[in-house]
This record gives C-alpha cells, sequence and structure tokens, in this order.
C-alpha cells in the first residue's frame, strides 16, 4: 500500500523507510520523524502553534497555512525560525504570501504602493435579466444595480447605495481581516479604517475606488490594505480571492500606453492596478516548500513584525458565560465582527486578539458596539497560543 495508518513512533519511522506515506492523528509523533519542512494547515489555533513551535524547536522548517495562528503569534514564531537557522514561511497560492510578493515586486520597480488588497473569497454576480446578485449561497433582489453600475462622479455615493441595495449579502468577513493582517505585519502596511471599507466595485474601477480622496477615492491616505467585494456580470470573468497593488503612476505617458493594453488605469491617469486574478493554494505549496528546504528562502519578506492584530467587535449583547467558539469555514464567532488595529499587549483593558478568545467563556455582559478587551475573557489554565502570545508581546516590547 501507498500509506500506512501508525499510532506508534516505531512504526511511523518504519513505513518511511519503506517509502509509505504516514498517517496518524498524532500531530507531535509526526513532528518527530526524520523531516524537512512541517506544512501546519489544521486551521486551529491553539494546535497550530503549538505544532508549529515543536516543529522549529525539533530543527524543522514551517510553511504555516494556518492564518489564525500566524495572526496571533506569526512575528514570534519566524523570529525563533530565524534565530535557529530555519525557515517559517507563508504559503505559494494562499493570498497573503501571493500580495506579500506582488507588493515586494512593485517596490523592487520603484512603485510606490497606494493599496493593496484582495477580493473577497466569492463574487458577486449580477443577473441583469432576473435582476438578481447572487454570491455562493446567497441570493438578493438588485433591482436597482442597474442605475448603480457605472461609477460615476460621485464613487463613494454609488459605493454606499451598492452596499444599501446587496445589504442581505454579507460583506466583511474575518478571514479577509486576517489575510490582511498578515500582510500589514509583512510589509509595513496599515488599515485605512479598522474594519475596511470592503466596497462592492467592479474589476475596472479598482484603481479608482482605492485612491486618495483628492483623485476621486475613498482612502484617507496611502500604503494602504482593503478588500473589494467583486461585482460582475455571469459572462465576465471571476476575481474571488484573487490579490491586487494599486500604484501610482508617475510617469502618466507610459500607463497611458498601458491603458491601451487593457491595463486597469483610473480615470484620472493618477493611479493603476496590477493584480493576479486566481490563488491555487493546493496546487502552488509546493514551491514554498521547494524554496524553503533546498534554498532557505521564505516566501514572504525577511522582517515580520507584530505591527497589527485583528480583535473582536461585539455585534450583539453577549451576557457572561457566552462561549467564544470560533465555527464554520471562516472560523467566525457567532455575535462577533473583526477589526484591524495596532497591536497592544492582551491585558487588561486592551483589545484581545480575535482567535486568542477562540474557545474561552466571557467573564461579564458585553453590549453590542463593545470591543472585547483581554479583562473579559477568562484566560486558560494551559495554553500554547497564550504563552506563546505573551513571550512575543515581551520581545517585540508590545504595551
Amino acid at each position: 500500500d501507498a500509506s500506512r495508518g501508525c499510532d506508534s513512533l516505531r512504526a511511523a519511522k518504519a513505513a518511511l523507510e519503506t517509502g509509505q506515506v504516514v498517517v496518524s492523528s498524532d500531530a507531535p509523533m509526526l513532528i518527530e520523524l526524520p523531516l524537512d519542512i512541517v506544512v501546519e494547515a489544521t486551521g486551529a489555533p491553539e494546535a497550530a502553534a503549538a505544532h508549529a513551535a515543536a516543529a522549529i524547536g525539533q530543527g524543522k522548517h514551517v510553511a504555516m497555512v494556518s492564518k489564525e495562528a500566524d495572526i496571533v503569534v506569526g512575528p514570534l514564531l519566524h523570529r525563533r525560525a530565524r534565530a535557529a537557522g530555519l525557515v517559517y514561511t507563508p504559503v505559494d497560492g494562499d493570498q497573503p504570501s501571493l500580495l506579500m510578493q506582488l507588493v515586494m515586486w512593485a517596490r523592487l520597480l520603484g512603485l510606490e504602493v497606494v493599496c493593496a488588497g484582495k477580493s473577497s473569497e466569492y463574487d458577486f454576480v449580477y443577473d441583469p435579466a432576473g435582476r438578481r446578485v447572487t454570491s455562493l449561497d446567497r441570493e438578493t433582489n438588485a433591482a436597482d444595480l442597474g442605475r448603480l453600475w457605472e461609477l460615476g462622479a460621485d464613487a463613494s455615493a454609488v459605493l454606499a447605495a451598492r452596499s444599501r441595495a446587496l445589504a442581505a449579502i454579507p460583506q466583511h468577513a474575518v478571514p479577509d481581516l486576517v489575510d490582511m493582517g498578515l500582510v500589514a505585519n509583512a510589509m509595513d502596511l496599515a488599515p485605512d479604517v479598522p474594519e475596511f471599507h470592503a466596497p462592492i466595485a467592479r474589476v475596472p474601477e479598482v484603481a479608482d475606488v482605492f485612491a486618495p480622496a483628492e483623485l476621486g477615492g475613498i482612502l484617507r491616505g496611502t500604503g494602504r490594505v482593503d478588500v473589494f467585494n467583486a461585482l460582475r456580470r455571469q459572462d465576465e470573468a471571476s476575481f474571488a480571492g484573487g490579490v491586487f497593488v494599486v500604484v501610482r503612476c508617475s510617469d502618466r505617458k507610459s500607463w497611458e500606453v498601458l491603458r491601451a493594453k487593457g491595463h486597469v488605469v483610473s480615470r484620472s491617469g493618477e493611479t493603476a492596478m496590477v493584480y493576479r486574478p486566481s490563488h491555487l493554494l493546493g496546487v502552488e505549496s509546493a514551491t514554498t516548500m521547494l524554496a524553503a528546504v533546498l534554498q532557505g528562502d521564505s516566501s514572504g519578506p525577511a522582517d515580520v513584525r507584530p505591527r497589527y492584530d485583528v480583535v473582536g467587535r461585539t455585534t450583539t449583547a453577549l451576557a457572561a458565560g457566552s462561549s467564544l467558539a470560533a465555527t464554520g469555514h471562516h472560523h467566525q464567532i457567532a455575535g462577533v465582527e473583526g477589526l484591524l488595529v495596532p497591536a497592544r499587549k492582551a491585558a487588561g483593558g486592551n483589545p484581545i486578539p480575535f482567535y486568542l478568545m477562540d474557545g474561552r467563556r466571557l467573564l461579564q455582559d458585553v453590549p453590542a458596539g463593545t470591543v472585547i478587551t483581554a479583562a473579559m475573557v477568562e484566560a486558560p489554565a494551559d495554553s500554547a497560543l497564550w504563552r506563546l502570545r505573551h513571550e512575543l508581546e515581551e520581545s517585540f516590547g508590545l504595551k
């Protein structure tokens, strides 16, 4: 057989020696095997942090797919790996890695990054005949969307009207904040607003939308991260999960040539979008593993710092004793939305990182619209994730 289920280290080593794939539910045991790299893809914050720390401790490179742990303690694990001569890396094919590389590429060329971002996981697909919009398994009436199809002279007003017209479809998701938080930490970028603008925009509009307000866009500054919900017709190509950078057009003549070739240049001619409209995580991850093991290279930058945390704000009143469990495909906590804010020590009245409170209970009643703080959440008796977070705060001097 090509694979063998193993429940002991001895059996697992024997299977490897015969060329078999080892299958086991005992992750710590698997990490003890003579491996070059561990790919952590559980999506479970506590387990992912423990597995990654153990792998580094045993001299193995780590490719971190579990962003739920990466956003809480990733910079510490990155620092530990570098000190040990190892690689701790994001994974090719996933949006953070793809976007980090796109930002590094733009900067290498001398382009100013106005905004870096991604589209949400699922397009907003418009059916003009039926006047309906569908996003995955959500569908809503879009009778007013026809008149809002073009961005018009007042982009902010049109974007706000689209958001209201399609309010039945969720437009913000915690995983998007996590993706962009990882990019902000790695590339020294910042959110324009903590909850993100997350406009509903068509692909040709992105360079206009994610531009500074003085250029007709929605941003208050440059060097930002954000997300958009890609609006398209059924006969148009998808952008779901794609990544982009909006850059400043310092050489107008060159960009006008590129516009003529079909590139996305803003109406003002001041900004343009460079993008990759797809991500193929399961296919591309091999390049990260090969680069880490054979070349000692990460798919991300060399310097990663805890600049921003994803934290939670209640959307409804939560009672003392409520369990804060991250569930579902998107690992969201019921009644809690995400914000991307400057990283602080998770103590007292400071906000607690979103996935640090996963599985914990509230110690007090929390009204709707309240940012959940460390003092509101019970601390665990023992937790690798919490220990690593405290070490990160000390190591990087968070206050």
